[in-house]
């Protein structure tokens, strides 16, 4: 067996999942053929010798050429539209793929899905498509978009958002908002038990670098530190009884959350995973540059 036949059989094992990832990115068959045909061109090009994961190093090949397309297309403000008729010449054995398995695939992640993806930054749907998705670490989506682990997070974060803001139905985020405002005034008033049955048991929570350096100054005049990640109920509960006074309810991304924002303007933002009725996961952003990434509403309170 030649090298070049032995390179193509080793990609036809993972063609399948790598032309589902480069659909979720692309949203069109005929661009996740042509994503599928570059990678395999840098296959045929590298020395894999060495490489101990070939599933994980094509997977970020196909994320590096679908970013690309995707600030390609943006920057020539076109939409992509699937061409039954797209010729496919592929340089491999013919593909698993074609008309029948994409409206399959289609049909499985949804069309409103496919739609809201579209309206997401490059960065943000790649980091949104491999981790959510594809259950890719954030440490392995950070190289490909060029980005801290944790930047990584936030921008799969503000994905999850808008797409959840975008099907959720009214009722919903309704139900949303008022975990949200009970959330608040417990916290305010100290109400730990009340807390307790807001929080999901394995709640838990991120502060970003600018919110654990402001609450080490704050420590100072005597407030209580908060610490960069905290897992379960209590001590979430914990580190907000008695706190929150001046945050206020806002939409984040289109969901429920909270902001601490003197003069209007958005210093400390709370950020709300809501499952079950429960809060399952906060972030706590102060980053003025995350911040700013946010699309912050206000609403009446």
């Amino acid at each position: 067996m030649s090298d070049e036949d032995f390179l193509a059989r080793q990609f036809e094992t993972h063609r399948t999942h790598l032309w589902s990832v480069a659909f979720r990115m692309l949203g069109s068959g005929a661009d996740a053929d042509d994503a599928l045909q570059e990678t395999w061109l840098r296959l045929s090009r590298s020395d894999t010798s060495e490489v101990a994961n070939l599933a994980g190093w094509l997977t970020t090949v196909v994320s590096r050429v679908c970013l690309d397309q995707l600030r390609a297309r943006r920057s020539r403000s076109e939409v992509s539209l699937d061409d039954p008729d797209h010729p496919r010449e592929p340089a491999l054995p013919q593909p698993a793929t074609g008309p029948e398995h994409e409206a399959v695939l289609a049909d499985s992640v949804g069309v409103a899905m496919l739609v809201v993806l579209d309206t997401l930054s490059p960065a943000e749907r790649l980091a949104f498509v491999l981790h959510d998705m594809f259950g890719v670490p954030f440490d392995e989506i950070a190289p490909i978009v060029d980005r801290a682990p944790a930047a990584t997070r936030q921008l799969a974060s503000r994905a999850r958002r808008r797409v959840q803001g975008a099907t959720l139905t009214p009722s919903d985020l309704s139900r949303r908002r008022q975990v949200v405002d009970a959330f608040l005034a417990a916290s305010r008033e100290g109400r730990f038990d009340d807390l307790l049955t807001l929080l999901d048991p394995e709640v838990r929570l991120h502060a970003d670098d600018a919110a654990v350096a402001a609450a080490h100054h704050a420590a100072a005049a005597g407030a209580p530190l908060l610490e960069r990640e905290l897992v379960g109920a209590k001590a979430v509960a914990t580190a907000f009884s008695g706190r929150a006074r001046k945050a206020q309810t806002v939409l984040v991304d289109g969901m429920p959350g909270a902001a601490w924002a003197p003069g209007g303007i958005p210093r400390s933002v709370f950020v709300f995973t809501i499952d079950d009725g429960r809060v399952a996961a906060i972030d706590v952003v102060v980053d003025p540059e995350e911040i700013a990434a946010l699309d912050i509403v206000f609403v009446d309170n």
